[in-house]
């Protein structure tokens, strides 16, 4: 399933006014990442485009740019990265996305969807819950692991 043109040239628009570059591995990550179902690692990216010129490297550097930009959501997820599409998200989206769930055993990580969290007005909390810039995970054993 590839990428139409109109959507390759939204990206392009997208990637230079946030003063990038519009270039094919930028590209290629973004059409990976908007395909993907969960979080994916740098290594799993790279892999999906082992048949592309671009060394991993050059993957990596393009997955810490388009975070960097907003454009790409980097998560701690035990003992790697993990990267997804946040240029997707709906306008007013929570900034840092949804819940992740991280199996505990063999590290699978899966998108919680449909999850709103509420914090009361009057609950102490850290400045960075209330304004929602804060990152939630659920660790435990996934279906196959428990």
């Amino acid at each position: 399933m590839g990428t139409s043109r109109k959507q390759l040239d939204e990206w392009k628009e997208m990637l230079r006014s946030r003063g990038l570059r519009a270039t094919a591995p930028r590209l290629a990550v973004l059409g990976i990442l908007s395909r993907a179902t969960s979080p994916m690692s740098h290594g799993e990216v790279a892999e999906a485009l082992e048949d592309e010129p671009w060394d991993p490297a050059t993957v990596y550097r393009n997955l810490i740019d388009l975070s960097d930009a907003s454009l790409v959501r980097r998560s701690d997820m035990g003992q790697v990265w993990r990267f997804e599409a946040a240029f997707l998200e709906e306008e007013g989206a929570h900034e840092l996305g949804h819940p992740h769930f991280v199996c505990t055993d063999c590290g699978t990580v899966a998108c919680v969807d449909d999850v709103e969290i509420c914090v009361k007005k009057r609950a102490q909390v850290p400045k960075a819950v209330k304004r929602q810039a804060v990152e939630i995970q659920l660790r435990g054993l996934c279906d196959d692991c428990g």
